[in-house]
C-alpha cells in the first residue's frame, strides 16, 4: 500500500469521525422504564438514565432482597419509584414501556422471555443468557415479538472509539490480525458484604455456577463480543484453563481464568485472560496486525504502526520527519482526542434511538446469543479442561 493510500484509506484517524452527543428523535414523552435487579449495575443504569430525563423515566424497581429496594429509592433520590419483588408485576404493569433486567446471569432469559411476550422494551445486561438453550429460546422468542427492542449491555464497545477501530479493521488498516490478547484484571475477592437475613448466594452470585458464568461472562464476555462483532466472525474452537488459585473462601466459579480463541476462518489466536489477584493491567486489549497494533482502554485507543508504516506516516511530501501526526512518548498515536463519555451513555441512547426508529441495535439478541454461546463454550473448556467446537447451530440469524 502506497503512503497516500494508506494515509486517505485511514485519513479518519487524523481528523476523526463525527458522532453526534445527542438523540435522533425529539421526545413526546419519556419512556417509562422499571428497573429489574437493584444492584450495583442496575443502579448505576437507573442513574445514568437520569442523565436523559426527557427519554427515560424510571417509575419502578423490582428485586427479591429488601435491601436492594430501600437503595434503589435512595439512588433516585425520590420515593415516588415504586418497588415491587416480583417481576411479573412489572410485566402485568401496562404503564411500562421498557425493562432493565441486571438480575443475577440465571435469571436473564426467564425475565427477558416474559418480557418479550408482554410487549416490553428491553435492555438485557450481559452475558444474555446463562446458556446455550436459553440463548437458541431467545433469538426464537424476538422473532415472534419484532415489536419489542431488545438491546443486550456490551456497553463498551458503544463508544465512538470502539465504532473507530472497527472501521480500522474492516478496512485493513491495521494489515493482517493475527493476535488478540486481553486482560481484565482485578485484585480484590469481588465480594460483597451480606447484610443480616440474606445468605451469601443471594448477595454473592457471582461466586456460585448454578447462577453465573464467573469471570469469563461478567468480564472477558465485553472483548469476546467485540472481536465477534469487528471482525464480523467467531471462534472455530475454544480451549481454557482456570482454577481457584487464590480466594479460598467457599467460592465455586475460579477467580483466575486464561481462555484461547481459534478463529479459523480468519487465521487469528485470542487470548483472554481476568485474576482477582492482580490488578497492574487492568483492562487492557491488544488487536495485532502486519501494519500495526491498537491498544484499547475503555476510554482511550492507542495505534502503534509497524516499523515501516511509522516512516510512511512521517514522511510528508517526500520530505521525512515533516509529520503531522502526534506521536505519544511511546511512538503511539492516539486513535481519538476527544474524551468518551461512559459507554453506558452510548448504549442507552442506542437503546432509545431503536425503540423509536423500530430498529435492531448494534448489540442485538442475535450478537447476544453469539457471545453467550462463546462464554458458555469457554466455561465448559475451563471446568472440564477440554476443547469445545463450534456448531452450525450456534450461527444465529
Amino acid at each position: 500500500m502506497r503512503r497516500r493510500e494508506f494515509l486517505e484509506k485511514g485519513s479518519w484517524i487524523l481528523g476523526g469521525m463525527a458522532f453526534a452527543d445527542k438523540l435522533s428523535f425529539a421526545p413526546s414523552q419519556p419512556l417509562k422504564v422499571a428497573i429489574i435487579g437493584c444492584g450495583d449495575r442496575g443502579l448505576g443504569i437507573m442513574e445514568m438514565m437520569q442523565e436523559f430525563p426527557n427519554y427515560f423515566n424510571v417509575t419502578t424497581a423490582c428485586d427479591l432482597l429488601d435491601f436492594r429496594l430501600d437503595q434503589a429509592k435512595k439512588s433516585k433520590g425520590s420515593t415516588a419509584v415504586k418497588t415491587v419483588r416480583d417481576y411479573r408485576q412489572v410485566m402485568d404493569d401496562r404503564s411500562i414501556d421498557a425493562v432493565v433486567i441486571a438480575t443475577s446471569l440465571d435469571a436473564h432469559f426467564p425475565v427477558a422471555a416474559s418480557a418479550l411476550q408482554a410487549g416490553k422494551h428491553i435492555y438485557l445486561e450481559k452475558a444474555m443468557t446463562w446458556s446455550i438453550e436459553e440463548a437458541t429460546q431467545l433469538v426464537q422468542l424476538a422473532k415472534q415479538y419484532p415489536k419489542s427492542t431488545l438491546l443486550v449491555g456490551h456497553q463498551y464497545r458503544y463508544t465512538p472509539l470502539y465504532f473507530k477501530v472497527k472501521e480500522m479493521i474492516q478496512s485493513e488498516y491495521l494489515g493482517n490480525v493475527t493476535q488478540i490478547d486481553c486482560r481484565w484484571d482485578r485484585n480484590g475477592s469481588w465480594r460483597r458484604n451480606v447484610p443480616a437475613g440474606y445468605s451469601d448466594e443471594q448477595v454473592n452470585w457471582r461466586m456460585y455456577r448454578k447462577y453465573s458464568g464467573g469471570l469469563a461472562a461478567e468480564l472477558l464476555s465485553h472483548q469476546i463480543d467485540f472481536i465477534n462483532w469487528a471482525f464480523q466472525t467467531n471462534p472455530d474452537s475454544i480451549m481454557g484453563y482456570g482454577g481457584i488459585d487464590h480466594y479460598k473462601d467457599g467460592r465455586e466459579t475460579y477467580d483466575n481464568i486464561q481462555v484461547i480463541l481459534r478463529y479459523d476462518k480468519k487465521g487469528m489466536i485470542g487470548n483472554f485472560g481476568a485474576t482477582c489477584g492482580n490488578a497492574h493491567e487492568g483492562y487492557n486489549f491488544k488487536i495485532k496486525g502486519t501494519r500495526g497494533t491498537v491498544l484499547l482502554l475503555p476510554h482511550k485507543g492507542v495505534f502503534y504502526p509497524e516499523k515501516e508504516i511509522k516512516k510512511e506516516l512521517q514522511t510528508v511530501d517526500g520530505v521525512t520527519g515533516a509529520t503531522r501526526l502526534e506521536w505519544n512518548q511511546d511512538g503511539g498515536i492516539n486513535i481519538m482526542n476527544e474524551p468518551m463519555k461512559d459507554g453506558t451513555w452510548y448504549a442507552l441512547r442506542e437503546f432509545y434511538n431503536s425503540i423509536k426508529e423500530g430498529k435492531q441495535p448494534v448489540s442485538n439478541v442475535l450478537t447476544g446469543a453469539t457471545t453467550a454461546v462463546c462464554v458458555h463454550l469457554a466455561n465448559d473448556a475451563i471446568y472440564n479442561r477440554t476443547i469445545k467446537n463450534w456448531k452450525e447451530d450456534y450461527n444465529f440469524k
